[in-house]
């Protein structure tokens, strides 16, 4: 039998229906072989017509499972209950695509992060026939947004306290300024019958103070603006230091009180001011968590490499939860109701800050909580120094000035103005003040003082525009300026300088510091005005 031939038109015919075929299941193939995208069809009404690998990867659902159940199987609850897949449907036949990012939920109950778009199938005639679905797991990418968010968020916290802390530090001075400066003029005018209650008001600002600059330094030390002066002391006069500012609290809680130190130096490469500061914190943090009458004790030993301080309380101790958290910024004991402790949950940060600075590390030890504790600095080793010498006393003996000088106070706090202004009154200096730059030009004009003393902070104009505007005036002639500010960082200083002021001083005023800088004022060409 003769082979039956074909016109030229059926053959191409046979040949598309053939390439068809083949291009249907090849992309039936390849669609069932992804593996990282869940690709599936649902019918009309959403059940599930087909499966491939990568939706039994990602969902877990064998294909036996899952073909002819509800796609809402992959829902969160509250959502089918909401009637969100209903909607997704509608919005994808009415649109033809629908796209979405959520949680859907796995065979194990899991939830994973997707991005699914829904999309129409339409026959030759555009009858709806079912849709497309594609699921990609976006879990990771979620998780890794959702940490730097957090990371975002935390580090805005962090700034956002920062700025709190530094700006809190710098409000409290204001009015603690004309209460030291009181005390001051107080002590100035040797004053004997009020001599207890100047010891009260003295001892309670000191405490302040203290608080105040452990704010301000768990700042500075965060955002890195802290500068250490570091040189060779013997770390026995930086206790002695340390426990005479405890003193008044060990005192007050009549606290017994054992110190043990070598004979020989306890030589390390420190800023002794800022040691003295992480003793003190630390004994005044043993004396606030012992009950009355308890026992403290301070132990310094050197080895070869290292000196070692344990200050050692017989008081509430630590619990065992709290322990690794101690030394976290605001983390404090159990109080009583009253706060009879105080503090701000912030001196054990700012030591253990402190002495990394400068090569060092503290630990916390305690048996439990009614057990006491044991604190101990350890610093490294250094060869035998000068020891640096102890602070000065800040109290003040009445002194007449050896040459009495025109100076105008300027500070928009009155009662600080005020009082600056009768201590340096009180030592024989003529004084005026003003409440604000406008004022204070117009008072120079006319009182040519040779000192003006001007806060910063001050309204419309603040002190450096007016010390700018001062020597705009006067060239020459302009008063010797000093800055008097509750900013103290080396920025603020070097500002000032640049400025044209003389000194840099940090409220509340060490006034006996500001008397010795009035007396040490020279008459050098343009150092002041008037003669």
């Amino acid at each position: 039998m003769p082979d039956r031939e074909f016109p030229a038109e059926e053959l191409r015919a046979l040949e598309q229906r053939d390439t068809g075929a083949q291009s249907e299941q090849l992309f039936r193939l390849m669609v069932e072989s992804v593996r990282d995208y869940a690709i599936f069809l649902l019918d009309p009404t959403g059940r599930v017509a087909t499966w491939n690998i990568g939706a039994r990867r990602i969902k877990g659902y064998a294909e036996s499972e899952i073909i002819g159940r509800h796609f809402s199987a992959f829902y969160p609850e509250e959502e089918v209950r909401s009637g969100k897949c209903e909607y997704e449907l509608e919005v994808a036949a009415q649109d033809g695509r629908f796209e979405d990012e959520g949680w859907r939920i796995r065979k194990d109950g899991s939830r994973f992060w997707a991005n699914v778009v829904i999309s129409s199938v339409r026959d030759e005639s555009g009858k709806l026939v079912g849709f497309a679905k594609v699921t990609r797991d976006l879990t990771e990418r979620k998780r890794g947004e959702e940490e730097r968010a957090a990371r975002r968020a935390a580090e805005e916290a962090n700034r956002a306290k920062d700025e709190f802390l530094a700006m809190l530090g710098h409000e409290l001075r204001n009015p603690l300024a004309p209460i030291a400066t009181a005390l001051q003029l107080m002590q100035l005018r040797g004053d004997a019958r009020t001599s207890k209650e100047q010891q009260v008001i003295e001892r309670q600002v000191q405490h302040m103070m203290r608080l105040v600059d452990d704010l301000l330094d768990v700042s500075r030390i965060t955002r890195g603006t802290l500068a250490l002066e570091r040189r060779r002391i013997d770390l026995r006069g930086v206790i002695a230091r340390a426990v005479e500012l405890a003193s008044p609290l060990l005192e007050q809680r009549k606290h017994h009180l054992q110190i043990d130190l070598p004979d020989q130096p306890l030589p390390v490469e420190a800023d002794d001011a800022r040691l003295t500061q992480v003793f003190a914190n630390i004994l005044v943090n043993a004396a606030r968590y012992t009950e009355a009458g308890g026992q403290i004790g301070v132990r310094a030993r050197c080895s070869e490499a290292e000196v070692s301080v344990s200050i050692q309380d017989n008081g509430r101790g630590i619990s065992a939860e709290l322990l690794p958290r101690i030394f976290e910024l605001f983390v404090q004991g159990q109080q009583s109701a009253d706060r009879s402790e105080g503090g701000l949950g912030i001196g054990l940060t700012l030591a253990r800050r402190l002495v990394e600075k400068q090569g060092g590390r503290v630990t916390a030890e305690s048996p439990g909580v009614g057990l006491g504790s044991t604190f101990t600095v350890q610093l490294p080793l250094a060869e035998p120094g000068v020891e640096a010498a102890g602070p000065a006393s800040a109290r003040l003996t009445p002194q007449r000035a050896l040459r009495a000088r025109r100076v105008l106070v300027v500070d928009d706090n009155e009662d600080a103005a005020l009082m600056l202004a009768e201590v340096l009154r009180t030592v024989g200096h003529q004084v005026e003040t003003a409440g604000d730059a406008a004022e204070a030009l117009r008072v120079v004009r006319r009182f040519q003082p040779e000192i003006a003393i001007l806060d910063i902070g001050l309204p419309v104009m603040d002190g450096y525009a007016l010390a700018t505007r001062l020597q705009e005036e006067h060239g020459p002639a302009t008063p010797r300026m000093i800055a008097v500010t509750g900013y103290g960082q080396q920025t603020d200083r070097e500002l000032s300088l640049r400025s044209g002021f003389s000194a840099h001083l940090v409220k509340p005023v060490d006034v006996q510091a500001l008397i010795d800088l009035i007396e040490s004022a020279g008459r050098e060409p343009g150092s002041g005005v008037g003669g």
